[in-house]
Formats: structure tokens, sequence, C-alpha cells
């Protein structure tokens, strides 16, 4: 068996291999070597011990990556053949009328605390004609920078995306505490409020994180 190492593309067995993972890193502590692994399409971070994993070969990775693209690109596609009719319905387009959509959105601010998916996103949200302003800033850094970002761009949205895991001591699921950026994410939103309430804004917000337990 092949050793696995940073930056292989791996799978659970114990998961019936149902999600391709890249390796981010091996800790290892004095009874195993534990893979800390990132998805690879899918927005996700676990640990696994190094036993439950096995490399996937290339052909695999390829035909994952192309079924994401084509799903992701269907509903992209979908989402533009329902905004056109909507327009068609309350006049904004004719059905004569030709790549003349007039897209009538908000405009969006989105955090990210990492760079893969602040990219990933910001591709998608160009394809579907938003109108979007993605940063990529460090989960902690989040609460600190987000007033002068609000002030910056303006935007009717705000998006605050990345990921959490639990404190290797954390035992108390339900305490925010026990979590590495749960308190990051409240923070933000609290100052995001906090603009809201001495600029007389009204923002619609989003904060969503993915959790990892070790």
């Amino acid at each position: 068996m092949n050793q696995i190492k940073k930056g292989d593309i791996v799978a659970r067995k114990s998961y019936e291999k149902d999600i391709l993972f890249i390796v981010k890193n091996i800790i290892v502590t004095h009874k195993e070597k534990i893979a800390i692994l990132k998805g690879l399409v899918d927005r996700i971070e676990v640990d696994s011990n190094l036993e439950d994993l096995e490399i996937v070969d290339k052909q695999t990775v390829k035909q994952k990556i192309e079924t994401w693209h084509h799903k992701l690109n269907h509903r992209i596609i979908e989402t533009k053949e329902r905004r056109k009719n909507a327009d068609y319905r309350i006049g904004i387009l004719s059905p004569n009328t030709r790549n003349k959509e007039k897209i009538i959105t908000g405009k969006i601010l989105h955090l990210d605390g990492d760079k893969k998916y602040s990219q990933k996103s910001y591709y998608y949200y160009k394809k579907l004609g938003l109108n979007a302003v993605v940063k990529n800033i460090p989960e902690y850094k989040q609460p600190k920078l987000v007033y002068r970002l609000l002030e910056a761009y303006n935007p009717d949205i705000l998006v605050i995306t990345g990921h959490d895991g639990m404190i290797k001591k954390g035992r108390d699921y339900n305490n925010i505490y026990n979590y590495r950026n749960s308190k990051y994410f409240i923070d933000t939103v609290k100052e995001a409020r906090k603009y809201d309430e001495e600029n007389n804004k009204h923002l619609v917000i989003f904060a969503r994180c993915l959790s990892k337990l070790f």
C-alpha cells in the first residue's frame, strides 16, 4: 500500500468512499497518525486515521470533478432560465428579446476563510451574473475587518463562510467556546449589525461555517 502523505487525494473506506478528500495535514500522536482532510469538491473538513484512508486513482478523481462541474453548470443554467421566465412574467423582458437580460440583484460582499473557495465563489457569482465582491479573509480576522469592508463596498447582502472545528478538549457540542471559529462568526455578525444600526442600513446576512470533529 502506498504511504499516504500531504497533498494526496483519498477516500474513507468506512464511509464507502463517498467523498474525495485532499490530505491537508498529518498529525502524529503517541497512539496513531491522524490525517486532516479537506473535501476535493465538497465544502467539508474532517479528520481520519490513516488506516481508514485509500488513495484514489487519477481517473476516478477526473470523473468526480467532471461530474461535479456538470451538476453545478446545470444548476446555473436552470437558475438563469427561472430568472428569465420571471422577467417575462413581470414585463422586464418580452418574448422577442434576445440576449438582453436585465438582471436586478443586490450587491453581495462575501467573506470566506478559504482561498480555494473564495476563488470558486467569485467564479460562479460571475457566471450567474451577480454583482459580488469576494474577500479571502481568515475566520479570526473577519470581525476586525467586516465593518471597514461594509463601509468600503456598501453591499445589500453579506455572506460569511469558512471552516470550524472543536478544540481537542471540547466536550459540550452546544457550547460555542468549544469550537475554534464559531465565536468569530458570531462577532462578525455583531459587527455587521452594528454597521447596520449606525448607518441606517438593512443588510441581509448569511453566515455559515463547516465544522469538523476531532
